[in-house]
C-alpha cells in the first residue's frame, strides 16, 4: 500500500486529527486534483466539483486538528477516497 494511501485512510479512520503531517497532506490533496494557493500561513485548496475549500496551516510540520476534521468531511461528502 502507498504512503498516500496510508494518510489518506488516516484521515478518514480519524483517530490521529494532531500527528497529520502537514506536507504530506498537501501531496495527498494535490494528488487528488486540488489546486493550491497561499496567503500567509494559510494554505487553501479548491477542486472543480467541490463546493468547499480546504485550508490548512502548518504547525510545527503538523495540520491542525479541526482542519484536518474539515478535509475528512469533505473528502467523505464528495467520495474522493476513491479516486487514489
Amino acid at each position: 500500500m502507498g504512503r498516500r494511501r496510508k494518510l489518506l485512510e488516516r484521515i478518514l479512520s480519524g483517530r490521529s486529527d494532531v500527528n497529520i503531517p502537514f506536507e504530506q497532506a498537501q501531496t495527498l490533496l494535490k494528488a487528488l486534483k486540488f489546486s493550491e494557493s497561499i496567503r500567509g500561513s494559510h494554505h487553501k485548496f479548491v477542486r472543480d466539483g467541490v463546493e468547499e475549500l480546504i485550508n490548512l496551516q502548518n504547525v510545527d510540520g503538523k495540520c491542525k486538528p479541526y482542519q484536518v476534521r474539515q478535509m475528512r468531511e469533505i473528502l467523505l461528502r464528495y467520495n474522493l477516497e476513491r479516486e487514489l
